[in-house]
């Protein structure tokens, strides 16, 4: 059912909101970040290969919305800081899989913590049957559209 027509567009904020959201939360991950010498985007990575057991480059675009050259360069940036490393797959050498260094590891034993700081702090000012209700929402959403981390996410609930 069409919510939205060309003469009620102007009116339409749902857009704008998700952005700005996504843009505060990323923020506010960057802040809590900072004393672990990685950004927002980085954490995205490891929270992938750790809470999604995703391990090659191509899984990271797709889940990422990033094309090669960037997600190469947001590779080489976590190889440098010592966070992964990139080892050929034993079956099929033309692959690369993406593995924790100890320091990478020691890193995501820690996501748990300074993601719920920060999230805690993005939706502090909801109530909890709000919150539960923004992510059904939002979820329900990606899932009718096929997003990838979503159903991964959420097809077992």
């Amino acid at each position: 059912m069409p919510f939205f027509t060309p003469d009620n567009f102007s009116d339409c904020s749902l857009g704008l909101l998700l952005g700005r959201a996504a843009i505060l939360k990323d923020r506010i991950l960057d802040a809590h970040l900072e004393s672990e010498g990685v950004t927002a985007a980085q954490f995205k990575v490891l929270v992938i290969i750790t809470q999604l057991a995703l391990d090659t480059p191509a899984e990271m675009c797709r889940c990422l919305g990033l094309d090669s050259g960037s997600m190469t360069r947001m590779l080489d940036r976590l190889e440098q800081k010592g966070l992964i490393q990139r080892q050929r797959c034993p079956r099929d050498r033309r692959q690369v899989r993406l593995v924790l260094t100890a320091e990478g590891q020691r890193l995501a034993d820690r996501l748990p913590e300074v993601g719920a700081k920060a999230m805690n702090e993005l939706v502090g000012v909801l109530e909890a049957d709000e919150l539960s209700t923004l992510e059904r929402l939002l979820a329900k959403i990606l899932l009718a559209a096929g997003d990838p981390m979503t159903v991964r996410r959420f097809s077992n609930r």
